[in-house]
């Protein structure tokens, strides 16, 4: 007789694996090797075993630190811990599933533990739902060979139940998981709302493009994903298609910065205007607006132009605002007389230029 696997080899996990690694793990194993889906691997059944073996003692934290200090003795009884084997079939809080093949054989796998919700989990990810529900009943209806449903009912006592006493085959219901691709949108379609065509390749139909129309709602911003539901990859036998995750990718707006709700630009105005005061004409995303500008601005000032900026994406009437930075036009080429003229000025305002009181 072969000597036992290691647990974690068994699993494919490490010595520091946690509950939920744990219970994917054997998830996986379960799910690949169950008699069910593998009538023609006599191997299948075996691994399935072995699998269910380790996770009843690794998912168990007292078992599971037994077996870290003493390995496989821990319940063979040579450790002196009293264990009556691997399974303890005789402790409460376990469960058998009970099979029977095409052929009439009969076989049954122990399942303990302190959680049943875990092997209800568990479960219900390999064969597509229904179990530990109020009634303690399989919602199995659609498996045309399931026969006589569960007797006993329930998943809460001893043996599930009495477990699957009759003919329980068909295949396992899996929900598709979703996928993610991006979409690259304009600042203007990202501000505004667009609808948009996009073309993605079908990795079930070796490579073939698939077209889809996408909304990009009003208020979107960079980085953000928009969900398309039933878009995803297809499930298995009659399971949910799962979602198409879109992320966005808002393109730039020369002259237009965006952050969150508000946008900034800037403004050129000319000298004599930041002085003597005027209006200067300001781009937004609406149009261009006639801006005042006081005497005395200074570059660097910052005018606010209310709900100019961006809406809110779910709340159409909540708009950012818009921050124009005045930025003051110096004269470079001057003719002798604005020269003359600028001096006066300087005389005029006590050899102060900027600034003056």
């Amino acid at each position: 007789m072969s000597a036992k696997r290691d647990y974690y080899d068994v699993l494919g996990i490490d010595r520091t694996a946690d509950k939920n690694t744990i219970k994917k793990a054997y998830r996986k194993l379960a799910k690949r090797y169950h008699p069910d889906t593998n009538k023609d691997n006599p191997q299948a059944e075996e691994k399935f075993k072995e699998a269910t073996e380790a996770y009843n003692v690794l998912s168990d934290p007292e078992k599971k630190k037994m077996y870290d200090q003493f390995g496989h003795a821990a319940f063979d009884g040579t450790a002196g811990t009293g264990g009556s084997g691997a399974y303890g079939y005789g402790r409460p809080g376990g469960g058998t599933y009970t099979y029977s093949d095409p052929n009439g054989t009969f076989h049954e796998y122990h399942f303990e533990g302190g959680d049943m919700g875990d092997m209800d989990d568990i479960l219900k990810n390999i064969f597509g739902g229904g179990f530990g529900n109020k009634t303690g009943r399989s919602d199995y209806s659609s498996y045309s060979n399931f026969e006589n449903g569960f007797h006993g009912g329930g998943f809460g006592g001893r043996d599930f139940g009495g477990g699957f006493h009759s003919g329980f085959s068909g295949q396992y219901r899996e929900n598709g998981s979703d996928t993610r691709a991006e979409i690259d949108v304009t600042f203007d379609e990202a501000a505004f709302g667009a609808d948009k065509m996009i073309h993605l390749t079908d990795p079930n139909h070796s490579g073939r493009e698939t077209s889809l129309k996408v909304h990009i709602p009003a208020g979107i911003d960079n980085g953000k994903s928009i969900r398309l539901k039933g878009k995803g990859m297809p499930g298995i036998n009659g399971g949910k298609s799962g979602d198409l995750l879109l992320k966005v990718r808002v393109g730039e707006k020369p002259g237009f910065e965006r952050k969150g709700m508000d946008v900034y630009t800037t403004a050129r105005v000319p000298f004599t205007t930041a002085v003597l005061g005027g209006e200067t004409i300001v781009p937004t995303l609406t149009g261009k607006v006639m801006c005042k500008i006081n005497p005395g601005t200074q570059s660097g000032t910052k005018i606010r132009l209310k709900g100019k900026g961006i809406v809110a994406m779910r709340d159409s009437g909540r708009k950012g605002d818009q921050y124009v930075t005045i930025q003051i036009d110096v004269p470079k080429n001057l003719t002798e007389e604005a020269k003359r003229k600028l001096r006066e000025f300087e005389a005029a305002c006590g050899g102060r230029t900027k600034g003056a009181a």
